[in-house]
Parts: C-alpha cells; sequence; structure tokens
C-alpha cells in the first residue's frame, strides 16, 4: 500500500488488525496506518483525514491554502468545510466548520478535494490578521493561481458574508508583482504605517538606457529602491553587489532590509524610509 489506508482496506488485502500492530506499520489517525518505512509528510495526515470526511466535504482554511502552494506552513489541525446538515463533528487533530460551500467552490488538488482559490482566500481574510491575509493573496496572484477581477467578483457577490469588509480591504492592497512573502510583508509594514505605497518591482534603466536592476519596492518621486534580503541573496551576494552597484550608478539610493530588521524592528525600518522620503 501505497498511502494511508483504513483497517477495512487492510483487511480486504489480506491484513489482520494484529499484522498491523506491528513495526511495519505506522498508526497516523483513529483507524488509518502507512507502511513504516514512509518517510514522514504532512500531506499523509491530510490522505487519511480524507478517508474520515462524509460527503462534500472539502478541505479549508491554511489546510487548503497549504494544498494549493500558497505561503504557509502546514500545521495541526487539519481544516475542513462540511455541509452544514453533515453528522461529523471536531475530532483529534480535526477542526470541522460548517458552511454552505457552492460547488464550483471545491476543486480536486493533489487529489483532494479542497476549497477554490477564490473562496480560501476568502475564508482566511475573514481569520487571519491583513498583514498575512495580504501575503496569501499576493502569492496566488502571482502564481496566477487566481485574478484579482476573480477576487473582487467574489466580494460583490457575497456582500453579507463574514469577513467581507476585510477580503475588500485586502483586495484593495494586494500587489500581484510581490516575489516572496516576506517581501508582501515589508511593503505592507510601510503601507500601515502611513507611508506612501511603494511601486513594486520596478525595472529601473541606467542614463544609457541600459537596464540596472529591479528592486522589490520602489518611490519614483525620491529614486529610493527598497530590496528585502533573504537567504537567496545571501547565497548571491557577489551577484547583488553588481546589481546594487548599478542601480547606485544610476541614480536610485537603496535601503536593504532582512526578516530580524522586519519582523524584530520594524519601527526602525519605518523611521529610515520615511527620513529618506521626508528629505526630497
Amino acid at each position: 500500500m501505497r498511502g494511508p489506508f483504513s483497517i477495512d482496506e487492510a483487511t480486504r488485502a489480506g491484513l489482520g488488525r494484529r499484522s498491523l500492530e506491528g513495526a511495519s506499520w505506522r498508526r497516523i489517525a483513529p483507524g488509518i496506518y502507512v507502511w513504516s518505512g514512509l518517510a514522514e509528510d504532512p500531506f499523509h495526515k491530510i490522505e487519511a483525514t480524507q478517508l474520515r470526511l462524509p460527503a462534500g466535504a472539502a478541505f479549508s482554511g491554511l489546510t487548503a491554502a497549504w494544498l494549493h502552494g500558497l505561503p504557509v506552513t502546514h500545521r495541526d489541525p487539519i481544516e475542513v468545510t462540511v455541509p452544514p446538515d453533515a453528522g461529523v463533528s471536531d475530532r483529534a487533530g480535526i477542526v470541522v466548520r460548517r458552511s454552505v460551500v457552492a460547488a464550483n467552490e471545491i476543486v480536486q488538488v493533489r487529489g483532494m478535494p479542497a476549497t477554490s482559490v477564490v473562496r480560501t482566500i476568502a475564508d482566511l481574510c475573514a481569520k487571519l490578521s491583513l498583514v498575512e491575509a495580504v501575503v496569501i493573496a499576493d502569492a496566488a496572484l502571482h502564481q496566477r493561481r487566481v485574478r484579482l477581477e476573480d477576487l473582487r467578483s467574489w466580494a460583490a457577490s457575497n456582500p453579507r458574508r463574514h469577513g467581507i469588509r476585510a477580503m475588500r480591504r485586502v483586495i484593495e492592497l494586494v500587489e500581484p508583482k510581490a516575489e516572496s512573502a516576506m517581501e508582501s510583508r515589508l511593503r505592507m509594514l510601510l503601507v500601515l504605517a502611513g507611508l506612501p505605497r511603494p511601486r513594486a518591482q520596478v525595472a529601473i534603466h541606467d542614463e544609457s538606457g541600459r537596464f540596472a536592476g529591479r528592486p522589490d519596492l520602489y518611490y519614483d518621486r525620491h529614486r529610493l529602491g527598497i530590496e528585502y534580503d533573504g537567504a537567496v541573496h545571501r547565497e548571491s551576494l557577489a551577484k547583488d553587489n553588481r546589481r546594487q552597484n548599478r542601480l547606485l550608478n544610476a541614480g536610485v539610493r537603496l535601503l536593504r532590509f532582512t526578516a530580524a530588521d522586519v519582523l524584530g524592528d520594524p519601527g526602525s525600518v519605518v523611521t529610515q524610509v520615511r527620513a529618506i522620503l521626508s528629505r526630497t
């Protein structure tokens, strides 16, 4: 057996309950097992959960976002949405929500039923902070898993949904050009601090028309580029230094921040950006 299986499936395959208690098999959910040689994978728990769900159920929330490949860390509990009249309740490691989900809002992702990207974003807007909801929406748009028009249409068609005001705010703030979750968090840090919204991924050229670089964020009038330096940047330091020199030679000032700045000292980030914007 290649993935999770139930006791009934094991019995049909010739494995008795006593056999399942041996070292060859690992229990990952009530009545659900996998071969012990199979590497640990969050997806196996989702597969095991799917075997226990009623008809019409779909993975939702952060679990659906993870299945869709959006920037969330899969963690327990697994989230599912079931029809309002479904005879199922919360179980160990599973949070069950009851809601009507339209047929076109359930899709197959990696063979699992999950809420569509639009419905998933709508649900997460109602439960996450504004910043984290924008991070997920940015990624979905950048990966072309959804269109901005789809989000606007869903919001217009569901004016009384819980969290719809938060979703409309997210739609106002999303940036399809954002290339990473931390870049999105950096942009939102500046915007929520009351600074002008910077443009994202603007191509800069020098006086000769040669391409100089593309800062993560850019203030045109102030010729200020802002970049998030993550692990990828550290691994390509020489290339980044050459690009920085080209931008500086093109008359662009640069500020560079790391996760420690954005998450650990956000006030300093805002102060530095505000200081340059106020001087010009």
